[in-house]
């Protein structure tokens, strides 16, 4: 490894991927998905720091630390993508890119779930590519961190 690592960091909920709602999210799990992204090129020239949590103040935190260890962002925050100013401004703090990443196409989905706080911090949003957006997501960060 060269570079900084990519911070992947998830929030509510995905922690159940493979199990809540198999029809809309499928059956990967959080584990599978983080395998995946660790087989990336970018995984092999940054290194991945991979976590998950239900509590909007822990994401927080880990966004203020990719500040300092980070290179780059790639974040499915869940339902938090909707309500939370607070990952919104932790996020406008991060210098380096910062990917938005949602499995499903939420903009196909409810009302509630087309307004993204994350968005209007984010580089780019990845959305309804399933668990392999995370790959994709992965991908770009590194270049985009690598330019």
């Amino acid at each position: 490894m060269t570079a900084k690592p990519i911070y992947v960091l998830n929030g509510t909920n995905l922690n159940l991927l493979g199990e809540r709602e198999p029809h809309i999210y499928g059956y990967t799990t959080l584990a599978d998905i983080e395998a995946s992204c660790r087989k990336t090129k970018a995984a092999e020239m940054h290194g991945i720091v991979f976590r998950q949590s239900n509590h909007e103040g822990v994401l927080v935190d880990w966004i203020h630390e990719a500040r300092q260890e980070g290179s780059a962002i790639v974040i499915n925050a869940g339902a938090l993508t909707h309500t939370s100013i607070a990952i919104h401004d932790a996020l406008k703090a991060f210098a380096g890119p910062i990917i938005e990443l949602h499995i499903t196409n939420v903009h196909r989905r409810e009302e509630f779930r087309h307004l993204s706080y994350i968005s209007f911090a984010a580089t780019a949003v990845i959305c309804g590519l399933g668990p392999q957006g995370y790959d994709v997501a992965v991908e770009q960060a590194a270049r985009l961190a690598s330019s």
